[in-house]
């Protein structure tokens, strides 16, 4: 990636450690399956509102200009509940659910890709589903047993949390996994 690219995304963060706290629980159980996965770090827990991509630096600190004219009050979402895409016998992303808090998410993802249109990005091709990645699955090895697993948290409570605010992150990748730095952030009207 050329220097003066980023790799960004825009993300609500998780607020509640306890919520957090239960996400990574669950992680761990999945992890007892010993199937081949790469599991999400508590740190980089986040519900993804917009992945966007490498693009120009330049063009970053537009898009903070431009969410700076959002407007959105603070609301709740609750955690419930653990699937995958695209299906459980092919799972290759294992996620926690939102139960609560879908509409304003949608909406909020819709305000987001209405800015980014104007700045000549192109819109999302997948239909957007609000959820946290707590690991991906690189290979078929041990999938009976982490189905089985899945299978018994799939309808577990992870609680709630706030949403006052959303933040654009930059998105490092490295051999051992990416770090998330946040760029800028935009507040919900109180």
């Amino acid at each position: 990636m050329p220097r003066d690219y980023m790799r960004v995304f825009i993300a609500v963060d998780i607020t509640n450690d306890d919520v957090l706290e239960k996400l990574v629980r669950a992680r761990d159980l999945l992890l007892e399956s010993r199937a081949d996965l790469k599991p999400v770090s508590r740190e980089n827990m986040h519900i993804t509102l917009r992945f966007i991509g490498e693009i120009p630096s330049t063009l970053v600190y537009e898009i903070c200009d431009y969410l700076k004219e959002l407007k959105f009050s603070p609301f709740k979402v609750r955690v419930k509940g653990i699937g995958v895409f695209p299906t459980i016998h092919r799972p290759r992303v294992i996620w926690a659910g939102v139960d609560e808090g879908v509409e304003e998410l949608s909406r909020l993802h819709d305000d987001v890709e209405k800015i980014l249109r104007r700045l000549h990005i192109p819109p999302q091709r997948e239909k957007f589903i609000p959820h946290i990645t707590l690991a991906r699955v690189r290979s078929g090895r041990n999938i009976q047993s982490l189905i089985k697993i899945i299978d018994s948290v799939a309808d577990q409570d992870f609680g709630e949390f706030m949403v006052n605010e959303l933040v654009l992150k930059r998105s490092i990748l490295t051999p051992q996994g990416p770090i998330y730095n946040d760029v800028c952030k935009v507040r919900a009207i109180d």
